[in-house]
């Protein structure tokens, strides 16, 4: 009997030490993957920060005199004192309004034999 305790003793060592390790591995596992997580997000903050300051260049230089100037003269047609603003048609009315081009092939000259052929019939 004494035999069998022993034997049972050893049996739960070996079990309690196969779950101590099994909760070890796991424990790892979970930290490896949090790592990962930590990572990632690291990432998306640096994109998101690069962005914010893209967006905030943009926003300085929507707000700038020479921004609202380029619109008023694209969108409105407006101009400096002295300048002269020319209204072109859009793109479509150009293209009608155009001389179309002739493209003129290049032709070889004929050879000297269809020339004597020709002189002569």
């Amino acid at each position: 009997m004494g035999r069998l305790i022993k034997i049972g003793t050893r049996i739960g060592i070996i079990i309690l030490g196969i779950l101590v390790i099994s909760s070890l591995v796991q424990g790892l596992f979970s930290i490896k993957r949090s790592n990962d997580k930590i990572e990632e997000e690291k990432k998306k903050v640096a994109r998101e920060q690069e962005r914010n300051e893209e967006l905030k260049k943009q926003i300085k230089e929507v707000n700038s005199q020479s921004f609202t100037e380029q619109i008023a003269r694209d969108k409105l047609g407006l101009a400096k004192p002295g300048e002269t603003v020319l209204i072109l048609p859009d793109k479509e009315v150009l293209r009608r309004l155009a001389p179309k081009i002739e493209e003129e092939e290049e032709v070889l000259p004929d050879p000297n034999w269809k020339k004597w052929l020709k002189l002569f019939l």
